[in-house]
């Protein structure tokens, strides 16, 4: 059995704590694991950590695989498929397919589990027994887990049941995100569960739906490896629920209870902590009912005489939202692209291949920032035209080229390193290398860099 997790989203609707270069998905919000770090930790229960795949796009490769290697210190990078353009989860799954046949030699009736890598999973343990007994179950069928409604919901779709077999429902129809007045008719009916977005199918059973229903994807299917990356951008921009599942007469549904949310909003997120009485211990409430308030600078948020309110804190922005207002943040995003405010693409916190860097103090000709270097790795040998550097190691040690000379720094120490002097740091320890960089000078761009090496 294996598993693929699909880590390509961008989570507009939790703008400011997910941003283009750091979407959800990497995100903690309700543990100090992030969304795509529980995921794998929940399927590494089931089955080995080399059976597990990620898809991934090209800007959050190295995001996947650092998040990864930190629960998992022997993950491979070549677990995570890179998709050659972001288009929709058809293409992305049937090219992890392609993957596992071509680099696992996979048997094409071997059960594969497709997961969002940014779903909230209460019970983990009822969770596991669903996920189980698909695999036991799902046969040469496509298999999807259902999610037993809890209230009339409208930011879900639905998936109607029919006959029940041994512990699974023949899938009579799916239904798109419904109004109120429907979805509470749905809910009192017994008769739907929620679309939870997680399938389980096998290779075989894959190909044999395409060829019936998306004839263009089942074609690159046919093709190597190699040529299927090549004409990927010619793969039809299509979610598997439109492709295959809401056609195919092969679709069976396994009833999941067990606590679960894809955060999809504030509005989600605020029920999830609340029920796990996980509120900020910073927000000071006078005569004010219903507020949540979520930060990740831990700064004191006080309110007063207000109600039905969510305010987001992330370092550089703001957000106040009314509750129930959630599918709107989107429309903030769309305002911040058409007027290009950085805001929208880069957080305060920046991730790199080699580690990361937050800015604490942005002035006009003076810059401060945490720097964490990973085991192993090391930033390029570089010099800056307009820019000085100190560097003041906080936590590890630092191998440090400073013009000619070499050195290596511990906690406490530093250097000081002139604008045109030729430079290096490197972290050749087994822990994190963490250090505070001053940045003074005329100008501060991130284009001041002249790559020697």
């Amino acid at each position: 059995m294996y598993s693929i997790i699909l880590c390509g989203g961008s989570g507009t609707r939790l703008w400011p704590l997910s941003r283009k270069n750091y979407p959800k998905q990497f995100l903690s919000l309700y543990s100090d694991k992030s969304l795509l770090q529980e995921t794998f930790l929940r399927m590494r229960k089931i089955m080995p950590a080399k059976n597990i795949v990620l898809v991934s796009n090209e800007d959050n490769f190295f995001n996947v695989v650092n998040q990864i290697r930190e629960i998992e210190p022997d993950f491979h990078k070549k677990q995570v498929v890179v998709e050659p353009r972001s288009l929709n989860t058809a293409p992305a799954i049937a090219l992890a397919f392609k993957f596992l046949e071509e680099e696992y030699k996979s048997n094409s009736a071997d059960p594969v589990i497709i997961l969002p890598a940014d779903h909230h999973i209460a019970k983990e343990k009822q969770y596991l027994e669903t996920v189980r007994l698909a695999f036991e179950e799902v046969g040469n069928n496509i298999g999807t887990i259902g999610i037993v409604p809890t209230k009339p919901e409208t930011g879900y779709g639905y998936i109607q049941k029919g006959k029940k077999i041994a512990s699974h429902f023949k899938v009579l129809e799916f239904k798109e995100k419904p109004d109120k007045k429907t979805a509470q008719k749905y809910l009192d009916s017994g008769k739907y569960v929620w679309n939870s977005g997680m399938y389980i199918f096998n290779r075989k059973t894959l190909k044999t739906e395409l060829k019936k229903y998306c004839p263009e994807l089942h074609s690159l299917m046919l093709k190597k490896l190699k040529d299927f990356m090549k004409l990927f951008g010619e793969s039809p921009s299509i979610s598997i629920d439109y492709a295959i599942s809401e056609k195919s007469k092969k679709v069976i549904a396994f009833e999941g209870d067990f606590g679960w949310s894809d955060i999809g909003s504030f509005d989600s997120l605020a029920e999830v902590l609340e029920k796990n009485k996980d509120l900020s211990k910073n927000h000071v409430s006078i005569d004010s009912k219903r507020v949540f308030i979520h930060t990740t600078s831990d700064k004191l948020v006080a309110t007063v005489g207000v109600e039905d309110l969510v305010v987001i804190e992330n370092n550089d922005s703001i957000l106040i939202q009314k509750r129930g207002h959630g599918e709107d943040v989107k429309k903030i995003v769309d305002h911040l692209k058409k007027n290009d405010f950085k805001e929208v693409n880069h957080n305060v916190i920046v991730h790199r291949p080699w580690g990361k860097y937050e800015t604490l103090i942005d002035g006009t000709r003076h810059k401060v920032r945490k720097i964490t270097i990973y085991p192993g790795e090391n930033l390029q040998l570089q010099k800056h035209e307009h820019r000085a550097e100190h560097w003041i190691v906080i936590k590890g040690s630092a191998n440090v080229i400073n013009g000619k000379e070499k050195m290596t720094l511990k906690k406490n120490e530093g250097t000081f390193i002139s604008s045109g002097v030729t430079h290096k740091l490197s972290n050749a320890g087994k822990t994190n290398l963490e250090m505070i960089e001053v940045q003074t000078g005329e100008y501060l761009g991130e284009d001041d860099m002249i790559v020697i090496e």
